[in-house]
């Protein structure tokens, strides 16, 4: 059993600071320098001519990146969990990259809006190049490969949609997804929630920054609806626009629609073409998710299969888990997607 405060790698954990122009001046002043990490594998050193497939791993909501180092009872964060999968030749090596999407709503889902800033843009076209340029990456989207958790997995899914020219294969855990059953059911107890704030959520928000974070039972329900309205339906001077009346939980049809339209699940048609390009889709979720999100996997799995993409491009799997502590499958996608993607 490995120690519990810290083991060695027998690749390499780099960090580093990426000034971003495409956020600085973001709409909440979060930071435009961002941590990153880069792991390369065992040999990597030793092999300087060797290009190596890339693996982009990005995070749930409130996820940040100093997260990865968190250590839990009797478990491995994933860098080292990752690393030791490589160091046994379980996977063909690859370089890994750790990238942050915090903001002060605690997420930007990967979008850009204009309620959050330009964190598409920034992952696909300031990240990637920054790491192409410094890493031997094999650096075509045929070997590039992204995923995630939660939002993470949401990002995974809508990332190589949009850009397959950059990635060509995803793993999605969990991911937000067939937005009924992830969303909705959390408005009317977001309506209850406002009661003690007339219905103001930035009422809440002034309440939530004075004081201690999460000592409230609706701080992370509210933190999530306010968030992600800043990234799917903010206005264009940025204000979060709610998809619920806050008094009466009343859906407001267009608002909601904007929501809809970034349902990985309603997305499939549009971007059928890039997902029939794609050399993997990884889908599994626990079926006792918090969020239905493995009733949200089924749905993608189906608007897949619907689109044509052909079905061994697909590993999808539901085991018996609920949403939390799921991050020991992290490697299994990992060594899955690096042997699609190697040569």
């Amino acid at each position: 059993m490995p120690l519990p405060w810290s083991t060695d790698l027998a690749g390499h954990l780099e960090e580093h600071v990426i000034s971003s122009d495409l956020l600085r001046g973001n709409p909440l002043g979060d930071p435009h320098e961002r941590p990153l990490l880069v792991y390369t594998p065992p040999g990597y050193d030793d092999a300087p001519d060797r290009r190596y497939p890339a693996v982009y791993v990005i995070q749930g909501y409130t996820g940040h990146l100093a997260m990865w180092r968190g250590r839990s009872p009797y478990r491995q964060p994933f860098p080292e969990t990752a690393d030791a999968m490589f160091a046994r030749g379980d996977a063909p090596p690859a370089i890994v990259v750790y990238v942050d999407a915090w903001t002060a709503y605690g997420g930007s889902q990967f979008v850009d809006s204009p309620g959050t800033g330009k964190y598409h843009s920034y992952l696909c076209d300031e990240v990637v190049p920054w790491v192409d340029a410094r890493y031997r990456t094999m650096a075509d989207a045929a070997h590039r490969a992204i995923m995630g958790k939660s939002s993470g997995g949401f990002g995974a899914m809508i990332t190589p949609m949009l850009r397959p020219d950059l990635f060509g294969a995803l793993a999605t855990h969990a991911g937000d997804a067939y937005y009924e059953y992830c969303y909705v059911p959390a408005f009317p107890v977001a309506v209850r929630d406002l009661r003690a704030y007339d219905g103001d959520i930035f009422r809440w928000w002034d309440d939530f920054r004075s004081r201690v974070a999460f000592t409230m039972p609706q701080d992370a329900r509210l933190l999530i609806l306010l968030g992600v309205a800043a990234c799917f339906s903010a206005r264009p001077d940025g204000t979060p626009e709610l998809p619920i009346d806050p008094g009466t939980g009343v859906l407001r049809p267009d608002v909601w629609q904007r929501w809809l339209d970034w349902d990985p699940v309603r997305m499939v048609p549009r971007h059928a073409d890039a997902l029939r390009s794609l050399r993997g889709i990884w889908i599994d979720a626990g079926t006792r998710d918090d969020f239905f999100l493995d009733v949200g996997a089924a749905a993608f799995r189906a608007a897949l299969q619907t689109a044509g993409v052909p079905e061994e491009t697909i590993r999808y799997e539901l085991f018996d888990a609920t949403h939390a502590a799921i991050d020991y499958r992290y490697p299994l996608s990992l060594a899955w997607l690096c042997q699609r993607m190697t040569p």
